[in-house]
């Protein structure tokens, strides 16, 4: 990459997705050089391996908008580095000389089930949901080579917001779809999906019992109107507060209805059933509510049997060595600024910081943590971008030195440091064989997509 330097801000952002994106974009609307480092191949996080593959539209979209904030001028771009694994965190916020550091890397880790011990069983009858759903949306690749899962009938799935719907109707899809197949029936997932399980059987004059399926059941720990498939606004009335309650409980009965899941309410996990060497169940303990309060049930306890069981309870930040935690999320000074507690000059935004996982609050959030960072900590302002753009316009031999002057009243970098840092993000480049151009990038490391590919099963894909 050929580009003409000039003195100004280096930032850094880690995460490449829609919130790093989003604040790349920012940066370098006001001239300010970034490096995207990302831990994938590909920038798109849990657009790509978090939200389930029957989004194809809104996958498309939402990668576009990505790509063309990655293609912009002063963005370098390193896939495959991953901080704390491929690159130090310490080295990278203290040596690499970055006006600011920006974590935008996501939630990755599954919340882990409250039962000691429980996560001695992850693959021997126990899956975590992240994991899971990557597997679903990539196992129709024909170079796909991660973790493989068999999804039997009878699975029960621990969870209760908008993912583990998420991942009910994974299951639901995979285990009928494998039942039509057995009968000769051609479908495939996208169409089961669309179309609903419920409307594909009753074309087939079919039940599940009629397929050998009871069906898949979700456990929640309170009430069906207390999962939050619908916000509560602030201030909300008893009224409008009883409207919210009664349009969740509707959300999950019609979910219900067309994907044939089972739900039971006020069912909390509380110790593992093993038998040799493997989960095969959980013992429930039975909760009620009081006064918005989540109690247990004094001595009701009941046993759940299954060949499955999936964990859905929410992500939440990996670990990196250097940034300190509070609970399971970054010590940061407060969400508005997410700057680290620790850090003067890095600062956390998106999924890191939201919980919420959807695109809307990364989105909102990438932007409010980047314009902070401009604004406020680096007192770079649109105007004092638009100010150097003037200046360099108009300028002559004369003018150099009164555009130095202007850049040294703002605390930016030299030509010279800018330059270094860029040849110390050119080798992380080579080491990962990147070419510099970003759009070459992302066409040489295109994924199939479910809609371009024929409908194959798992044995097919396995095959090759």
């Amino acid at each position: 990459m050929n580009i003409e330097l000039f003195p100004g801000h280096f930032v850094a952002i880690v995460g490449g997705a829609v919130a790093g994106s989003e604040a790349a974009a920012r940066l370098s609307e006001r001239g300010i050089y970034t490096v995207v480092i990302e831990q994938n191949v590909r920038p798109y996080g849990k657009i790509e391996d978090g939200l389930p593959k029957w989004h194809v539209k809104l996958q498309a979209q939402e990668e576009a908008k990505i790509d063309g904030k990655l293609s912009r001028p002063n963005v370098f771009f390193v896939p495959n580095v991953k901080l704390g694994n491929n690159l130090d965190f310490h080295d990278l916020v203290n040596n690499w000389g970055f006006s600011a550091v920006l974590l935008a890397n996501g939630a990755w880790r599954d919340r882990s089930l409250p039962i000691d011990g429980v996560d001695q069983y992850v693959g021997k009858g126990l899956v975590y949901q992240n994991p899971l759903v990557k597997w679903f949306n990539h196992y129709h690749e024909r170079n796909y080579d991660g973790e493989r899962y068999e999804i039997p009938d009878g699975a029960i799935i621990i969870g209760g917001g908008l993912a583990s719907l998420d991942v009910v109707k994974i299951v639901m899809l995979e285990t009928v779809f494998a039942a039509l197949k057995k009968r000769g029936i051609k479908t495939d997932i996208l169409t089961l999906e669309h179309k609903t399980i419920r409307t594909v059987l009753d074309e087939n004059h079919l039940s599940l019992d009629d397929l050998g399926l009871k069906g898949c059941t979700l456990y929640y720990r309170r009430r069906k109107q207390d999962m939050p498939l619908a916000p509560i606004p602030d201030g909300a009335t008893a009224e409008r507060l009883e409207k919210i309650y009664q349009s969740r409980v509707k959300i999950l009965e019609n979910f219900q209805n067309k994907y044939l899941f089972q739900f039971r309410e006020l069912s909390f996990p509380n110790a593992p059933i093993i038998e040799r060497d493997r989960l095969v169940g959980l013992v429930f303990k039975e909760t009620t509510m009081n006064n918005g309060q989540l109690a247990a049930k004094d001595g009701k306890e009941f046993e759940v049997r299954a060949p499955l069981v999936i964990s859905s309870i929410g992500s939440i930040p990996e670990l990196i060595p250097g940034i300190d935690m509070t609970g399971e999320l970054y010590d940061i000074v407060d969400k508005e600024s997410g700057q680290v507690r620790k850090y003067k000059h890095v600062f956390a935004l998106g999924n890191v910081v939201t919980g919420k996982g959807n695109i809307k609050a990364s989105l909102t959030h990438g932007r409010q943590v980047s314009d902070h960072v401009m604004d406020n900590f680096l007192a770079w302002r649109a105007e004092d971008y638009q100010e150097l753009v003037n200046r360099t316009e108009q300028s002559t031999r004369a003018k150099i030195d009164e555009i130095t002057r202007f850049l040294a009243t703002k605390g930016v970098l030299e030509v010279e440091k800018i330059q270094d840092t860029i040849n110390r993000i050119q080798k992380l480049q080579e080491k990962v064989n990147y070419s510099g151009s970003y759009p070459e990038w992302i066409k040489a490391h295109a994924v199939e997509k479910i809609a371009e590919v024929a409908p194959h099963s798992h044995e097919e894909d396995a095959d090759g």
